[in-house]
């Protein structure tokens, strides 16, 4: 015991660690326990905060802020009824069809199961077959219920939704608007003394804002060069296959390699493995090619040096604490944890006081 409170006393006896600390733990406890409540005033602040770096950029060509705030937020309704109007029904006729198709695509996945064991009696038996058919007739009897449920509330949450639709835009509008006032009223109730706060926000701010900006134009670019080549070579659902590989930018590692499982289904159960089977994949990795090694590196650069083991953890450790949600925020909350550790004060664990850094100049080479 003496030994953890020595400890507790050499890390928290700083009380700007002590404000840092608590300021983390209440905003990790609200979005905890109040995200779901609160999910539209998030959603707001979130897509206020993407939108002000534009207002920023154009009252730096000595534009009126007010002036911004409003030709930024009527191209952000722009976009919220391109997005309603053509994206959202294009999206919902093409899951219709492919669902629609499910069963045909299953009866062909069963047949070709059963043609297994007599092509291959030596690696796989019918016994074996006969379980996966069960496993995948259990799959699609379980999302079939789904599906039905979903229907059932669909009345609910279409409500939900056009309350999110109104809502969501009044609060972008607002928090654009009075971004200075409300700032002004939030400090009000934070510590005088926050300094290391302080310094991890800016650390935080600066990274974030180039990392959002950065993923935002590659997930267009990506999506849009998607749509081009998959509508060029055929490919059925395309506006749905290529809008889930644009947001699969958002899971480094992980999001490419899950997309290319419905791309190779999709694109074998429409031509098989012939020619175009294989362009569809070769186009893929074409682009996944360039995406990783030229675009991404060309929006984002050093924004985020974060080793990918620590992002693979994030985004399993965030995602298991907030579902999709913390797959989505992965990379952004794994960033501020990177901003903490960074600016937290180091110990000498043998004079137990803090731990300075020389000088650049007394620093030996």
């Amino acid at each position: 015991m003496h030994l953890i409170a020595e400890w507790f006393k050499r890390h928290f006896g700083n009380q700007q660690v002590v404000i840092l600390v608590g300021l983390l733990l209440f905003f990790f406890g609200v979005v905890y326990f109040f995200g779901q409540m609160l999910l539209p005033f998030f959603a707001g602040l979130v897509i206020a905060y993407l939108l002000d770096g534009m207002v920023k950029i154009m009252t730096r060509y000595s534009i009126p802020r007010m002036l911004a705030v409003i030709i930024v937020f009527l191209g952000f309704l722009l976009l919220m009824f391109f997005g309603f109007f053509w994206l959202v029904p294009m999206l919902i006729k093409q899951v219709t069809q492919l669902v629609q198709q499910l069963p045909s695509m299953i009866s062909e996945a069963q047949m070709h199961l059963l043609q297994l064991p007599e092509k291959y009696p030596h690696l796989v038996s019918e016994e074996q077959i006969q379980e996966v058919i069960s496993a995948l007739r259990a799959e699609v009897a379980q999302l079939g219920q789904q599906i039905l449920s979903i229907s059932v509330a669909s009345v609910v949450g279409l409500i939900t939704i056009l309350v999110y639709l109104i809502i969501v835009p009044l609060l972008v509008f607002f928090f654009l608007k009075d971004k200075d006032l409300l700032l002004a009223w939030f400090t009000r109730f934070l510590p005088r003394e926050r300094s290391l706060a302080v310094q991890v926000w800016e650390d935080v701010n600066i990274q974030i804002s180039n990392y959002v900006r950065g993923k935002t134009w590659e997930i267009i670019i990506v999506w849009g060069v998607t749509f081009i080549v998959f509508s060029f070579l055929g490919l059925q659902y395309s506006v749905l296959l290529s809008l889930a590989v644009g947001l699969s930018v958002l899971i480094p590692y992980i999001g490419a390699a899950v997309v290319t499982v419905p791309i190779a289904l999709v694109a074998y159960f429409q031509w098989g493995f012939g020619s175009e089977f294989v362009w569809v994949l070769v186009a893929y990795a074409i682009i996944q090619a360039i995406d990783g090694n030229v675009l991404a590196p060309l929006l984002l650069g050093e924004v985020v040096n974060i080793h990918p083991v620590g992002i693979v953890a994030a985004i399993f450790i965030f995602g298991g604490l907030w579902g999709f949600w913390g797959v989505f925020f992965a990379i952004p909350l794994a960033t501020l944890v990177q901003a903490v550790i960074r600016a937290w004060p180091r110990v000498d664990y043998l004079s137990k006081k803090p731990a300075v850094d020389p000088p650049p100049d007394s620093q030996e080479v």
